[in-house]
């Protein structure tokens, strides 16, 4: 599987001072190291798949702005920088290296599956994706299941969440449906006979997020793969 045989770079290398996470620039920046680029996205309100973390954009552009409820033109309309659609980093990266897609989805699942693929049905390059959403990873399962599909979980720790929900989506029960290929997890959260189990049901085991060279060398001895940033 490709997703062992590089580092894999969390949002492209960034500071979010001069250069910003999933940004074009810090895709590229990742890019010229030969990485595998972690990128994650979001479909707009006017159905434009665009390339950021949060739901809301207030975090990085200092704009308040969700991004579901918010037509492309608009989230651009800003002096921080500029929003990428995911055809842009497609061109940009331009098959060169992997790209491991999260795919943010808390509302009704299908809709940017299916433009997502309508995207990626033409594009040659290496890709996974992955997302917390079980729904999401189901559907690739029924829709696409040739497609590399991973389960991104932690320990559930947000208060408004009920507590049976959070032992689920912690304990990954829904993987005996959706079956995924791999499994990115929180690096210092997954015991290490839990990685043994996936190992020998040969699901692979990422690790998120390395922030240092020495979690990297401590930890890359555990899991199948890292995903990192700032030291990179």
């Amino acid at each position: 599987m490709f997703l062992k045989e590089r580092i894999i770079s969390h949002r492209g290398i960034y500071d979010n001072k001069k250069v910003f996470e999933n940004s074009l620039e810090a895709i590229k920046k990742a890019k010229e190291k030969n990485y595998i680029v972690e990128i994650d996205i979001h479909l707009t309100k006017d159905d434009q798949i665009v390339v950021f973390h949060d739901y809301n954009t207030k975090r990085i552009t200092k704009k308040d702005m969700i991004i579901e409820n918010t037509n492309y033109k608009d989230l651009n309309n800003q002096n921080i920088y500029h929003i990428p659609l995911l055809k842009e980093v497609l061109d940009l990266v331009n098959e060169e290296v992997p790209l491991l897609i999260e795919i943010k989805q808390e509302s009704k699942v299908g809709k940017l599956e299916h433009k997502l693929m309508d995207i990626l049905n033409n594009y040659k390059g290496k890709y996974a994706i992955q997302s917390f959403n079980p729904l999401t990873i189901y559907w690739f399962k029924k829709n696409y299941p040739n497609i590399l599909r991973g389960q991104l979980s932690y320990k559930f720790k947000n208060k408004n969440i009920p507590k049976i929900e959070k032992y689920i989506l912690s304990n990954m029960f829904f993987n005996i449906i959706t079956k995924p290929n791999f499994i990115s997890y929180k690096y210092d959260e997954l015991s290490l006979s839990r990685i043994k189990k996936y190992n020998r049901k040969n699901i692979t085991i990422l690790g998120w997020t390395i922030n240092t060279k020495k979690e990297y060398n401590k930890y890359i001895k555990i899991y199948d793969n890292l995903i990192c940033e700032k030291f990179i």
